[in-house]
């Protein structure tokens, strides 16, 4: 039984997303290698566009991630929304702050109660399995 694989195709026509295989550009190659981002990022770090167009930080990836940032939107949303690894992410919006197309903002300081810790937790956790299903 042959199974048809669509593929989606870039600008070039170069194929770089297999619907079977997934993405068929690993993400370190997106992030050049990089693992540690130039900030500080939590999950919860909320960014937003500048307005500012950058010049350094140009490619399909970039463009996707200042896309989905028109409004405050969760470093963890973003993660979800372009299918990458939470590192991966985290570096390219470190790379669109460090230009200035973004801004960030850590989380707002939460009540030490342990029901606040709770909240984190379970964030964590839906945001694990949701990678998990991906």
């Amino acid at each position: 039984m042959t199974m048809a694989v669509r593929r989606r195709r870039r600008q070039g026509g170069e194929p770089w997303y297999d619907d079977a295989a997934g993405r068929l550009v690993r993400p370190y190659t997106i992030s050049n290698g990089r693992t540690r981002p130039t900030a500080h990022f939590d999950l919860l770090t909320m960014v937003m566009a500048t307005g500012r167009r950058p010049v350094s930080c140009q490619g399909p990836d970039y463009a996707q991630v200042l896309g989905l940032c028109g409004g405050p939107v969760s470093v963890a949303e973003i993660a979800a929304h372009i299918r990458l690894p939470a590192v991966v992410t985290k570096v390219l919006l470190a790379d669109l702050v460090d230009c200035g197309a973004l801004t960030a903002r850590a989380p707002a300081a939460v009540s030490a109660g342990p029901a606040s810790r709770t909240d984190r937790a379970l964030l964590e956790a839906v945001l694990n399995g949701l990678r998990k299903r991906l």
